[in-house]
């Protein structure tokens, strides 16, 4: 009996709705290919439910998926609503509540698609940092005192725990090990690159180094290890990305980083993400955003949602398939459409799933 697999599909708010139908499309054939089922359950949590209702999430949201194998997302963002509500509403507390504390993105150019970065190729740009998506600067330790005051105090601590930093070290480990260069046939090491900035942020870059190479050489000598400053990490991502394999970093450097890469790799129209728990229930995503000023006009490119249904997969176990994906992926952009950018694709939203799906 083929295996099943129960996906939450939130599609949200602008285009997510379009590019997630091209997800869903491109899902559905990589599925009939590769002899296994999706059992896609919509939800409707977004910006025009929280305007008709005044509810960002019901009570029951958090416990529904968790009884799915994994989240699908489209966008979150709405016009009419104040920024921060949605944000932080669905997308934080879905990744605080579902413990989801890595944050995985895939840096890679694809062919045909252009980068900012003169002389670079898909051979240069082609590594992953992975985030750690529940603690740090972001977790609002702190606050403010005698606002609006000449003596007001803002405070807001990076803070983390060794269980936080060392469970996400292991999966950096254990992901390098698995999609590293030497493990794709693209180097002869495996490398895994520790961004920090340990000459400033003494404390708690200190607990993140210490900790990376006690648990690099008792359980993972395999793995080279390497540490960047994340000033000079932004450097080299610009000047020579071809020296990265994969890279893992805290919270807030994960996410200055990760932007600059999607750039590097095309833009936010092609940059995929993951905010994965490895024993829970994780979520994917394109990094885009919601687009609205394109909402309806079958214009928008689906291939961040698609390559997000890919990593989906991949962390699934359906690796074959995910492969597929990225490959048909890879093929479109180099020879089917004329560029990422909403309505110079040359095709519409509707034909980009199509070309995709079929080649799967």
């Amino acid at each position: 009996m083929a295996k099943s697999y129960k996906i939450a599909v939130l599609p949200g708010d602008g285009t997510g709705p379009e590019v997630v139908a091209e997800g869903n499309k491109v899902l559905l054939a990589a599925a009939a290919k590769f002899g296994f089922a999706l059992d896609l359950t919509t939800f409707d949590f977004g910006g025009d439910r929280y305007l008709k209702t005044g509810e960002v999430l019901p009570e029951s949201a958090v416990g529904d998926l968790q009884q799915f194998d994994s989240i699908y997302l489209g966008a979150i963002g709405h016009p009419d609503v104040k920024p921060g509500i949605l944000e932080k509403g669905i997308l934080l507390k879905l990744r605080f509540e579902l413990d989801q504390y890595i944050n995985l993105r895939p840096v890679r150019l694809y062919p045909g698609v252009e980068t900012p970065l003169k002389d670079k190729t898909p051979e240069d740009i082609d590594y992953a940092v992975i985030r750690e998506n529940s603690g740090g600067i972001y977790t609002g330790t702190g606050g403010i005192s005698m606002k609006d005051t000449p003596q007001e105090v803002a405070v807001q601590s990076m803070v983390y725990n060794r269980h936080q930093v060392e469970r996400c070290l292991r999966y950096a480990f254990e992901y390098t090990r698995k999609f590293g260069k030497k493990a794709r046939g693209k180097g002869d090491a495996n490398t895994l690159g520790l961004v920090g900035k340990t000459n400033v942020l003494t404390y708690v870059f200190d607990l993140w180094e210490r900790a990376f190479h006690q648990i690099g050489e008792q359980d993972y000598p395999d793995v080279k290890r390497e540490y960047y400053h994340v000033d000079a990490t932004c450097m080299w991502m610009v000047k020579s990305p071809e020296w990265f394999d994969v890279l893992v970093t805290s919270n807030m450097f994960g996410d200055i980083i990760t932007d600059l890469g999607a750039e590097t790799q095309g833009g936010m129209g092609i940059a995929a993400g993951g905010n994965i728990n490895p024993q829970g229930v994780s979520m994917f995503e394109p990094i885009g955003g919601s687009a609205p000023k394109y909402t309806g006009k079958n214009i928008i490119n689906p291939l961040a949602a698609i390559c997000a249904g890919a990593m989906m997969l991949e962390t699934l176990g359906e690796t074959e398939a995910a492969v597929a994906i990225e490959d048909a992926v890879k093929k479109v952009t180099g020879s089917e459409i004329k560029s990422l950018s909403a309505g110079k694709m040359g095709c519409t939203t509707s034909q980009v799933g199509d070309l995709v799906a079929e080649r799967v």
